[in-house]
């Protein structure tokens, strides 16, 4: 099957994450730039990158991409795109995004609206009639402007990828599916290691922990634009791609992750949220404060989204809570937490400096990735002669 180049977004600065994702899918990378992640694949990509990736934002297949600086350019050079391989007569199709950055082109509206323009052009002189009806699939377009090279997307996923269908019910604050699944990878956490999440809200740390650890795919249980495009792409990649994904689940995997948080109605909605996503047998969730955080065992892993005080009262009570994470945390031996705070003074209140600290931005809030690296655990014969010793 013929070559395509598919296009990831994803969080800015956890480019080299989803890059390792797609490597490990056995796809070759073409380019990786602020927030995207560009690779060439098989029209069965599409179907595996949706299903498989974690923490990618939508795929999008590349349709084209040129340089334009005026509107004639941007209509002729849109005309140029061989629309017709990929959208049928009845298809829907419209720009439903454009973005420029230090880009002559600049106005949203009317790129999206030039564009429609050329594709309908290009459309009718391909299928020689002079209205489309659209009542098909739908073909959405997403373009990206920078400096003035326009690139060209058609999004086969529709609902983002981070909307994985698992979280019916969430807290006021909450972390993106795909973001927390990014963070998890970011650390040196893995599925034979303790994981505790004290202010788990909604669930979705130890819920995207567990689904790593059972290795299930986040796009096992939704739908996606592109099943619709049957003209493109077979049924039977879908298929084949779903079942690889059953294949690999393990929900014999034992796991030690546990959910904490001081609202108890919060952590029965984080318990139906595992429920959804399947992995309630995987987790402990627990009415507790962060203040009787403990854990017998040590070289765990604390990952956490906590409370940042949008609201003035809110953030009068972080200085108490955080010193109350940091004495807790103090008191883990051996651990390692991590934790995603827009909160400025999280280091004097923690008690502690970082010893790696990441900007990220969560949706439009600037936060940090604040790292506390805890020892190394040690090889696994010597730790056996440890609780020998000690027993």
């Amino acid at each position: 099957m013929d070559r395509i180049e598919l296009i990831a977004p994803c969080h800015f600065g956890l480019e080299a994450i989803l890059k390792k994702e797609i490597q490990d899918l056995g796809y070759e990378i073409s380019i990786v730039e602020d927030g995207r992640v560009s690779f060439y694949g098989d029209v069965a990509a599409i179907c595996r990158a949706n299903v498989f990736l974690r923490t990618a934002e939508r795929v999008l297949l590349k349709a084209g991409s040129f340089k334009a600086e005026t509107f004639d350019e941007l209509f002729e050079k849109t005309k140029q795109i061989p629309w017709e391989t990929y959208i049928p007569k009845n298809g829907k199709f419209w720009v439903v995004k454009a973005a420029s950055v230090k880009s002559k082109l600049f106005s949203p509206s009317d790129i999206q609206s030039i564009m429609k323009k050329a594709m309908v052009n290009r459309m009718k002189d391909h299928y020689h009639v002079d209205w489309f009806d659209e009542d098909g699939a739908a073909y959405p377009v997403r373009v990206f402007l920078k400096k003035d090279v326009v690139t060209v997307g058609i999004d086969t996923s529709g609902t983002s990828l981070h909307k994985r269908g698992y979280r019916q019910y969430q807290s006021k604050a909450p972390i993106t599916e795909t973001l927390a699944a990014a963070l998890i990878m970011l650390t040196p956490w893995t599925k034979n290691r303790i994981l505790v999440d004290p202010f788990c809200g909604s669930g979705t740390f130890p819920i995207e922990a567990a689904m790593i650890a059972a290795n299930i795919a986040p796009g096992m249980n939704r739908s996606f634009t592109a099943e619709e495009w049957t003209n493109y792409i077979p049924k039977k990649a879908w298929y084949d791609a779903v079942n690889e994904a059953n294949e690999k689940v393990d929900m014999d995997v034992d796991v030690d992750i546990q959910g904490y948080d001081v609202d108890d109605e919060v952590i029965r909605a984080a318990r139906k949220n595992a429920e959804a996503a399947g992995v309630e047998e995987l987790i402990h969730f627990q009415q507790r404060a962060v203040k009787d955080l403990r854990h017998p065992k040590k070289y765990g892993f604390v990952i956490t989204n906590p409370p940042y005080g949008e609201r003035l009262e809110e953030k009068e009570a972080l200085p108490a809570l955080y010193a109350e994470f940091g004495e807790s945390f103090r008191n883990l031996d051996s651990w390692s937490a991590y934790m995603i705070t827009s909160f400025e003074e999280t280091e004097r209140y923690f008690g502690r400096k970082a010893d790696k600290n990441r900007k990220i931005y969560n949706g439009m809030i600037k936060t940090y990735f604040y790292q506390f690296m805890g020892p190394k655990p040690p090889r696994a014969k010597k730790l056996l002669e440890e609780q020998v010793a000690k027993s």
